[in-house]
Parts: structure tokens; C-alpha cells; sequence
């Protein structure tokens, strides 16, 4: 029964541990554009069932609650919090906020697509409108040498003034993707998500129609990391571990007496 107890225990101390690991991440990215917070999510592990509910207990009556035993907990998965961030004014025109529902969507490496939040985007030296990293946004836009006054309306449409030219130009359109499930969205890194079979596939329009995000241009999303909200959590988190703890060493005093007693 105390080997059981420490059991039971020790799969708390693992959980709380992968709790703090998930509000790390979050704590660690308050300031990175785009993010979305993880929550962790648990579920109890088998139950041993000694006397099941309802069963006989003499020839003329039957249990009333039964004896159901827990074995302890382990981390279901984590959630994320697709909230939406606050928008930042930064003046510069490449910089694309999404404000609503959506992702802008990504070439990868290898030709997988990629979704992200992060709306930081530059030009590469070929013209193309690229993130950080050089992926280029798609579909992709080429913005003419000598372009100026770079402009994208809140439906993604994305024109510019070009050398020799009066009149603005029409450069092409950046769509958003919506899923029908974006919880199932699988984070990669470098701000990047990308299609499962959880997610659904992708589903590609034009921003600010059909319920998707409207594009803010000058402006970047903030993550969405509460760090009062994230700072209880992680107390609760310690205090958790703390009588898990203590719950192994009382197991262990309780073994040690009856070695020494019985």
C-alpha cells in the first residue's frame, strides 16, 4: 500500500513538473510576436475497482458507492489559447497584424506550408515579401526595384507605387487560411504552425470576409501571455509539487515505522 502511495505521488510530481515546463514556454515568449499560450490539460490515470458500485453485499442488499481506488494523473495535453493579442503600432509597412481569425500562410523549407501570426515580414533581395527567416509569404508577391509607399488594405490587397508610374499598381493579395479545428495545429517553431489531421485543412480566403481576420498594416500582435495570470499559476504549480512531495516523504516515515515497530 505505501509503494502505491509514493506510485501515485510520483506521477503528480511528473505532471506538476510538465505544468511548469508549459508555463516556462509561455513566461519565456511573453514578448514574442504572434504567440498563442499553452495550457496544460490533465487526466487521471486507471482506476482500480475493488468493490464496484452496486454489487451484492449480503444475499438481500448491494453496495451503495463501491470502492474505486486512483492510480494518480498524467498530462492529457496542452491547449492552445488561440485569444487575440493586442495590436502594436510600428509604422512600418511591412509589418501585417491579423485582428480575428486566421493565419497567413508560408513556404517552407521543402515545400511544406507553414502558418503563423507573425506578421513581420521584409523583402528579400530578389523583391519577394519574406518573413524573418526568408520563407516567402504566399502566394508570393514581387515588389518591383524602385517601389515606394507600400500599401495593404485590410482585405490583403497589396499595392505600391512604382518607378515611372503615377498611379498605385496592384501587386497581388495575401489570403488568410482558416481551419476547422486550429487547436490541432502542430507547433514546429520560429512562430510556425503547421496542417494535421487534427486541424482539418487549411481553408484559403480573403481576409475580413466569412469571418476571417481583417489585415492591420503599421501594426504587429503582441503575444497573448498574461503574466500575472501565468505567475499564479506557476505558485499553484510549486505548491502542487510541495505536498506531492511531502506526500512521499510522509509514505516513506509511515513505511520506516512499521520496519522499526511491527
Amino acid at each position: 500500500m505505501g509503494s502505491a502511495a509514493m506510485h501515485i505521488a510520483r506521477t503528480g510530481l511528473d505532471a506538476q513538473d510538465m505544468r511548469m515546463r508549459v508555463i516556462s514556454n509561455n513566461l519565456a515568449n511573453v514578448s514574442t510576436t504572434g504567440y498563442k499560450r499553452d495550457r496544460a490539460a490533465f487526466e487521471t490515470l486507471a482506476y482500480q475497482v475493488v468493490t464496484a458500485p452496486g454489487a451484492q453485499s449480503t444475499a438481500e442488499t448491494r453496495y451503495a458507492v463501491g470502492l474505486n481506488l486512483g492510480t494518480g494523473v498524467r498530462l492529457q495535453g496542452t491547449a492552445r489559447i488561440d485569444t487575440q493579442g493586442s495590436v502594436n503600432i510600428t509604422g512600418n509597412s511591412l509589418d501585417l497584424a491579423l485582428d480575428g481569425d486566421g493565419y497567413f500562410q508560408v513556404q517552407l523549407p521543402g515545400g511544406q506550408l507553414g502558418y503563423t501570426r507573425a506578421g513581420n515580414f521584409s523583402r528579400s533581395p530578389e523583391g519577394m515579401i519574406v518573413t524573418a527567416q526568408g520563407y516567402v509569404v504566399q502566394p508570393g508577391v514581387n515588389v518591383p526595384e524602385g517601389t515606394t509607399n507600400i500599401t495593404v488594405g485590410e482585405d490583403g490587397t497589396i499595392s505600391a507605387t512604382v518607378a515611372g508610374q503615377t498611379d498605385p499598381v496592384e501587386l497581388g493579395q495575401f489570403p488568410v487560411a482558416t481551419f476547422p479545428n486550429s487547436a490541432g495545429l502542430q507547433a514546429t517553431g520560429d512562430n510556425y504552425l503547421v496542417e494535421t489531421a487534427a486541424s482539418g485543412p487549411a481553408n484559403l480566403g480573403a481576409p475580413n470576409i466569412e469571418g476571417r481576420a481583417r489585415i492591420r498594416q503599421g501594426m504587429l500582435e503582441a503575444s497573448n501571455v498574461n503574466v500575472v495570470e501565468e505567475l499564479v499559476d506557476m505558485i499553484e504549480t510549486q505548491r502542487a509539487y510541495e505536498v506531492n512531495s511531502k506526500m512521499i516523504s510522509a509514505t516513506d516515515d509511515m513505511l520506516k515505522y512499521i520496519n522499526q515497530n511491527v
